[in-house]
């Protein structure tokens, strides 16, 4: 493991992380309630991010090395990533849409790696699970956090480490039609519409999502007890240093 970043842990000092590719912000509301100040980047304008006053429209690759170029990363204690899943999963194909819909998709993982090491910050990458070529250092599930999805996600973690939680038996199935049967259960599919699908207010409630209701950002959303759970982690990581008076 490489060595971690110092931060300040003077009273109400919030390491700052950076959210690349954020969508409307469900990774973001975690590392925040972990105690994170969270600057969001997107490539298409969020006026649901909750922190609207952090975010900025840009290509997530290129701002980051923009970053790096200028030195101005070391504002930053973190990184969090959720490039979308181009190569290997339908449902994300939309986020950062001018580098691949309607076209061949491109696999941004292997970039963003390269750039995230040579930050030199710890960071985190996440991807549905799946065929994504992320390393499967934690991954994490709804019903690890008593919530009314499964939504299984792996995440890469870059220059730290966390245990990995234990894996709760679900409880049911996922409501819905699957292979033309329908069942019912006590979660619902975060994605789509008809078929049991969920409702954009069951989305909402199931994933602990208030700020948006716009179903596609809904459907890219990972719970921010995911992000909130990473975030304490990660907290805990980074190594102090004595702060001036």
């Amino acid at each position: 493991m490489t060595e971690q970043v110092p931060i300040r842990r003077d009273p109400g000092y919030r390491p700052r992380l950076l959210d690349l590719f954020c969508c409307a912000g469900g990774a973001a509301m975690g590392y925040d309630r972990a105690g994170f100040e969270v600057t969001g980047v997107d490539i298409v304008d969020r006026p649901n991010y909750p922190f609207a006053s952090r975010f900025h429209r840009a290509d997530a690759i290129e701002h980051l090395a923009h970053l790096i170029t200028t030195g101005e990363i070391e504002r930053y204690a973190a990184v969090h990533t959720s490039p979308p899943c181009q190569a290997g999963c339908a449902l994300t194909v939309g986020t950062n849409a001018s580098r691949g819909w309607g076209r061949e998709h491109v696999q941004l993982i292997p970039e963003l790696r390269t750039l995230l090491d040579a930050s030199g910050l710890p960071y985190v990458i996440e991807q549905p699970t799946g065929k994504a070529p992320v390393r499967r250092d934690v991954w994490l599930c709804g019903e690890m956090f008593q919530l009314g999805v499964l939504r299984h996600r792996n995440f890469e973690l870059g220059g730290w480490s966390m245990p990995q939680p234990e894996h709760p038996k679900h409880r049911g199935y996922v409501r819905g039609y699957r292979h033309g049967v329908y069942r019912d259960g006590p979660y619902v599919a975060p994605y789509g519409a008809g078929g049991g699908k969920a409702t954009v207010p069951e989305m909402q409630t199931a994933m602990g999502i208030t700020w948006t209701d716009v179903r596609e950002e809904l459907t890219e959303a990972i719970p921010p007890a995911f992000s909130e759970h990473i975030g304490r982690a990660l907290l805990a990581a980074l190594r102090p240093v004595a702060v001036a008076a």
